[in-house]
């Protein structure tokens, strides 16, 4: 089973924004002060950062034992008072999607293998993300522009206003 739609592909991108801008207007939304949302995801960015070199360990949510992908996410997010999924699929249900060019610090990059969706990642601004990768590897920075990422790319989303 492969997942059906790409953020890339114009149509799909045009789907995300017309049901984006119908959401918006089903309501008046609560949002936090801007500065608020700039410095929780500063925070949540930061502690991120600080989980560089950490080893990857499947299940795993904590810095003493290790992390997975979502592990790193949940853990991120719930140590500055965010409730979120643990899970990288349920991270994806519960996110907002947005394009690329929309991501700011702190949103989430969702990656699928060939068949399902697979990985995620923290946006970290400039094209850079941090995440951890797989057995045997480590909490660390990649480019979101390298060939191989771009390829497997298939959603980003927010969980912060």
């Amino acid at each position: 089973m492969r997942i059906a739609f790409n953020i890339r592909t114009p149509a799909v991108a045009g789907l995300f924004t017309t049901a984006l801008l119908a959401a918006g207007c089903a309501g008046t939304p609560t949002k936090a002060p801007p500065a608020a949302n700039s410095a929780v995801r500063d925070s949540i960015a930061a502690l991120a950062l600080k989980m560089v070199g950490v080893p990857y360990r499947y299940g795993g949510s904590d810095p003493d034992e290790g992390f997975d992908c979502s592990g790193l996410v949940y853990y991120a997010y719930t140590s500055n008072g965010r409730a979120i999924p643990r899970t990288s699929r349920s991270q994806f249900d519960a996110a907002r999607k947005i394009t690329l060019d929309q991501a700011a610090e702190a949103d989430l990059l969702f990656f699928s293998d060939q068949e399902k969706l697979s990985h995620v990642g923290i946006y970290l601004g400039a094209g850079r993300f941090i995440h951890a990768p797989s057995t045997g590897g480590h909490v660390r920075i990649e480019r979101i522009d390298d060939p191989y990422y771009q390829r497997h790319l298939v959603a980003v989303g927010q969980l912060l206003p």
